[in-house]
């Protein structure tokens, strides 16, 4: 089970990590749409869900583009 998962996230945990965030950010953008104040307190509902769908999105184009094994 482990090694299955290790080779989802192709043994890298910074792609593991822009995955979690990626998803996270999808789940935050849905939260806002079905209900725009749930996060207001934390930061304003159009930026939270931007904010950590780009962060992990970018990580895991920066991580692929640095590492020649992961093309």
């Amino acid at each position: 089970m482990w090694q299955r998962i290790k080779t989802f996230f192709k043994d890298s945990e910074t792609i593991a990590w822009a995955r979690l965030q990626t998803a996270l950010g999808f789940v935050v953008s849905v939260l806002t749409f079905v209900d725009p104040q749930l996060l207001a307190p934390v930061l304003p509902p159009k930026w939270f869900p931007v904010f950590l769908l780009a962060n992990g999105l970018a990580t895991e184009y920066l991580r692929r583009r640095r590492a020649s094994d992961l093309k």
